[in-house]
Protein backbone atom coordinates (compact mmCIF):
# COMPACT_ATOMS: atom_id res chain seq x y z
CA UNK A 1 0.00 0.00 0.00
CA UNK A 2 1.40 3.46 -0.93
CA UNK A 3 1.77 6.30 1.55
CA UNK A 4 -0.97 8.24 -0.24
CA UNK A 5 -3.41 5.31 0.14
CA UNK A 6 -2.54 5.01 3.84
CA UNK A 7 -3.08 8.72 4.34
CA UNK A 8 -6.47 8.55 2.59
CA UNK A 9 -7.54 5.63 4.79
CA UNK A 10 -6.55 7.51 7.95
CA UNK A 11 -8.45 10.61 6.84
CA UNK A 12 -11.49 8.50 5.95
CA UNK A 13 -11.42 6.82 9.38
CA UNK A 14 -11.18 10.17 11.12
CA UNK A 15 -14.13 11.48 9.11
CA UNK A 16 -16.18 8.43 10.07
CA UNK A 17 -15.26 8.78 13.73
CA UNK A 18 -16.09 12.47 13.72
CA UNK A 19 -19.43 11.78 12.04
CA UNK A 20 -20.22 9.05 14.62
CA UNK A 21 -19.50 11.41 17.53
CA UNK A 22 -21.64 14.13 15.98
CA UNK A 23 -24.53 11.73 15.46
CA UNK A 24 -24.20 10.43 19.00
CA UNK A 25 -24.26 13.97 20.41
CA UNK A 26 -27.25 14.79 18.22
CA UNK A 27 -29.30 11.60 18.60
CA UNK A 28 -27.83 9.83 21.61
CA UNK A 29 -30.58 11.15 23.85
CA UNK A 30 -33.05 8.93 21.95
CA UNK A 31 -31.24 5.78 23.03
CA UNK A 32 -30.99 7.03 26.61
CA UNK A 33 -34.71 7.86 26.60
CA UNK A 34 -35.55 4.41 25.22
CA UNK A 35 -33.55 2.75 28.00
CA UNK A 36 -35.27 4.91 30.63
CA UNK A 37 -38.68 4.08 29.19
CA UNK A 38 -37.94 0.36 29.21
CA UNK A 39 -36.65 0.43 32.78
CA UNK A 40 -39.51 2.66 33.92
CA UNK A 41 -42.12 0.50 32.19
CA UNK A 42 -40.75 -2.66 33.78
CA UNK A 43 -40.72 -1.01 37.21
CA UNK A 44 -44.31 0.24 36.80
CA UNK A 45 -45.47 -3.20 35.65
CA UNK A 46 -43.95 -4.83 38.73
CA UNK A 47 -45.48 -2.16 40.98
CA UNK A 48 -48.92 -2.69 39.40
CA UNK A 49 -48.68 -6.46 39.88
CA UNK A 50 -47.67 -5.95 43.50
CA UNK A 51 -50.68 -3.63 43.98
CA UNK A 52 -53.04 -6.18 42.46
CA UNK A 53 -51.65 -8.94 44.69
CA UNK A 54 -52.03 -6.71 47.75
CA UNK A 55 -55.62 -5.80 46.82
CA UNK A 56 -56.52 -9.44 46.19
CA UNK A 57 -55.00 -10.47 49.51
CA UNK A 58 -56.82 -7.68 51.35
CA UNK A 59 -60.11 -8.69 49.72
CA UNK A 60 -59.55 -12.33 50.62
CA UNK A 61 -58.73 -11.43 54.22
CA UNK A 62 -61.88 -9.29 54.47
CA UNK A 63 -64.05 -12.09 53.07
CA UNK A 64 -62.55 -14.65 55.46
CA UNK A 65 -63.09 -12.30 58.41
CA UNK A 66 -66.71 -11.67 57.38
CA UNK A 67 -67.43 -15.37 56.97
CA UNK A 68 -65.99 -15.93 60.44
CA UNK A 69 -68.95 -14.16 62.07
CA UNK A 70 -71.21 -16.51 64.03
CA UNK A 71 -74.61 -15.24 62.89
CA UNK A 72 -75.87 -15.33 59.29
CA UNK A 73 -77.13 -11.75 59.55
CA UNK A 74 -73.74 -10.61 60.82
CA UNK A 75 -71.96 -12.42 57.98
CA UNK A 76 -74.32 -10.84 55.47
CA UNK A 77 -73.74 -7.35 56.89
CA UNK A 78 -69.97 -7.80 57.06
CA UNK A 79 -69.78 -9.01 53.47
CA UNK A 80 -72.06 -6.24 52.27
CA UNK A 81 -69.79 -3.65 53.92
CA UNK A 82 -66.63 -4.79 52.09
CA UNK A 83 -65.31 -2.14 49.70
CA UNK A 84 -64.26 -3.50 46.29
CA UNK A 85 -62.19 -2.02 43.49
CA UNK A 86 -63.64 -3.86 40.47
CA UNK A 87 -67.03 -4.96 39.23
CA UNK A 88 -66.01 -8.61 39.30
CA UNK A 89 -64.93 -8.41 42.93
CA UNK A 90 -68.11 -6.60 43.84
CA UNK A 91 -70.17 -9.33 42.17
CA UNK A 92 -68.40 -12.11 44.05
CA UNK A 93 -68.76 -10.37 47.41
CA UNK A 94 -72.39 -9.49 46.67
CA UNK A 95 -73.30 -13.05 45.74
CA UNK A 96 -71.61 -14.34 48.89
CA UNK A 97 -73.54 -11.81 50.98
CA UNK A 98 -76.81 -12.83 49.33
CA UNK A 99 -75.99 -16.47 50.04
CA UNK A 100 -75.65 -15.65 53.73
CA UNK A 101 -78.94 -13.73 53.74
CA UNK A 102 -81.00 -16.50 52.19
CA UNK A 103 -84.68 -17.06 52.85
CA UNK A 104 -84.43 -15.72 56.40
CA UNK A 105 -83.80 -12.23 55.00
CA UNK A 106 -85.53 -12.71 51.65
CA UNK A 107 -86.54 -9.09 50.89
CA UNK A 108 -83.12 -7.72 51.89
CA UNK A 109 -81.35 -10.50 49.98
CA UNK A 110 -83.41 -9.82 46.86
CA UNK A 111 -82.56 -6.13 47.14
CA UNK A 112 -78.85 -6.95 47.32
CA UNK A 113 -79.09 -9.24 44.31
CA UNK A 114 -81.03 -6.74 42.22
CA UNK A 115 -78.51 -4.04 43.12
CA UNK A 116 -75.88 -6.25 41.50
CA UNK A 117 -78.14 -7.01 38.54
CA UNK A 118 -78.64 -3.29 37.88
CA UNK A 119 -74.97 -2.31 38.20
CA UNK A 120 -73.35 -1.47 34.85
CA UNK A 121 -69.86 -2.06 36.26
CA UNK A 122 -70.61 -5.69 37.12
CA UNK A 123 -69.84 -8.20 34.32
CA UNK A 124 -72.92 -9.45 32.45
CA UNK A 125 -72.66 -13.06 33.61
CA UNK A 126 -72.81 -12.00 37.26
CA UNK A 127 -75.76 -9.69 36.59
CA UNK A 128 -77.62 -12.59 35.01
CA UNK A 129 -76.84 -14.88 37.95
CA UNK A 130 -78.00 -12.21 40.40
CA UNK A 131 -81.26 -11.74 38.48
CA UNK A 132 -82.01 -15.46 38.41
CA UNK A 133 -81.27 -15.82 42.12
CA UNK A 134 -83.46 -12.84 43.00
CA UNK A 135 -86.54 -13.95 41.06
CA UNK A 136 -86.19 -17.52 42.33
CA UNK A 137 -85.96 -16.48 45.98
CA UNK A 138 -89.16 -17.34 47.93
CA UNK A 139 -90.58 -14.39 49.83
CA UNK A 140 -88.54 -11.85 47.87
CA UNK A 141 -91.46 -9.45 47.64
CA UNK A 142 -91.11 -9.19 43.87
CA UNK A 143 -94.37 -9.18 41.97
CA UNK A 144 -95.02 -11.45 39.02
CA UNK A 145 -94.76 -8.39 36.75
CA UNK A 146 -91.37 -7.44 38.23
CA UNK A 147 -90.06 -10.95 37.70
CA UNK A 148 -91.39 -11.15 34.17
CA UNK A 149 -89.90 -7.80 33.13
CA UNK A 150 -86.47 -8.84 34.37
CA UNK A 151 -86.58 -12.31 32.82
CA UNK A 152 -87.97 -11.58 29.36
CA UNK A 153 -84.78 -9.94 28.12
CA UNK A 154 -82.73 -12.93 29.26
CA UNK A 155 -85.22 -15.33 27.65
CA UNK A 156 -84.61 -13.55 24.34
CA UNK A 157 -80.87 -14.32 24.50
CA UNK A 158 -79.28 -17.68 23.71
CA UNK A 159 -77.79 -20.72 25.39
CA UNK A 160 -78.35 -21.94 28.92
CA UNK A 161 -79.20 -18.44 30.19
CA UNK A 162 -82.26 -18.38 27.93
CA UNK A 163 -83.43 -21.75 29.23
CA UNK A 164 -82.92 -20.81 32.87
CA UNK A 165 -84.94 -17.64 32.29
CA UNK A 166 -87.64 -19.69 30.56
CA UNK A 167 -87.77 -22.00 33.58
CA UNK A 168 -88.37 -19.06 35.90
CA UNK A 169 -90.92 -17.57 33.51
CA UNK A 170 -92.78 -20.89 33.58
CA UNK A 171 -92.97 -20.57 37.36
CA UNK A 172 -94.25 -17.01 36.97
CA UNK A 173 -96.91 -18.32 34.57
CA UNK A 174 -97.97 -20.82 37.24
CA UNK A 175 -97.96 -18.07 39.85
CA UNK A 176 -100.44 -16.09 37.72
CA UNK A 177 -102.57 -19.17 36.92
CA UNK A 178 -101.53 -19.63 33.28
CA UNK A 179 -100.95 -23.40 33.23
CA UNK A 180 -100.95 -23.73 29.44
CA UNK A 181 -98.23 -21.11 28.99
CA UNK A 182 -96.15 -22.77 31.70
CA UNK A 183 -96.46 -26.17 30.05
CA UNK A 184 -95.46 -24.73 26.68
CA UNK A 185 -92.31 -23.19 28.16
CA UNK A 186 -91.45 -26.37 30.06
CA UNK A 187 -91.84 -28.53 26.95
CA UNK A 188 -89.59 -26.13 25.07
CA UNK A 189 -86.94 -26.55 27.76
CA UNK A 190 -87.31 -30.34 27.82
CA UNK A 191 -86.96 -30.65 24.06
CA UNK A 192 -84.05 -28.21 23.74
CA UNK A 193 -80.69 -29.69 22.78
CA UNK A 194 -79.04 -26.96 24.89
CA UNK A 195 -80.69 -28.04 28.15
CA UNK A 196 -78.52 -29.69 30.78
CA UNK A 197 -79.57 -33.01 32.28
CA UNK A 198 -80.58 -31.34 35.55
CA UNK A 199 -82.61 -28.62 33.84
CA UNK A 200 -84.37 -31.17 31.59
CA UNK A 201 -85.15 -33.33 34.63
CA UNK A 202 -86.70 -30.38 36.49
CA UNK A 203 -88.78 -29.49 33.43
CA UNK A 204 -89.99 -33.09 33.11
CA UNK A 205 -90.95 -33.27 36.80
CA UNK A 206 -92.97 -30.05 36.53
CA UNK A 207 -94.71 -31.25 33.36
CA UNK A 208 -95.69 -34.51 35.08
CA UNK A 209 -96.83 -32.61 38.20
CA UNK A 210 -99.06 -30.46 35.99
CA UNK A 211 -100.53 -33.57 34.30
CA UNK A 212 -98.96 -32.54 31.03
CA UNK A 213 -97.83 -34.78 28.21
CA UNK A 214 -94.26 -35.11 26.99
CA UNK A 215 -94.65 -35.54 23.26
CA UNK A 216 -91.00 -36.00 22.34
CA UNK A 217 -87.83 -37.21 23.93
CA UNK A 218 -84.92 -34.73 24.21
CA UNK A 219 -83.43 -34.00 20.82
CA UNK A 220 -86.71 -34.60 18.96
CA UNK A 221 -86.74 -38.44 19.10
CA UNK A 222 -90.19 -39.93 19.59
CA UNK A 223 -90.93 -42.63 22.17
CA UNK A 224 -91.21 -45.31 19.51
CA UNK A 225 -87.66 -44.79 18.22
Amino acid sequence: MSQSDSFIDEVTEEVRRDRLYRNFRRYGWIGILAVLLLVGGAAYNEWRKAQERAEAQALGDAIIAALGEEERAARNAALDAIQTETGGARAIVGLLAAGEGGAEMAPETAEQLLSLADSAEVPLVYRQIATLKAVALPGSGLSAEDKRSRLEGMAASSGIVRLLAEEQLALVDLETGDRDAALERLRGIYESAEATAGLRRRAEQLIVALDGDIEEEPGGTTDGN
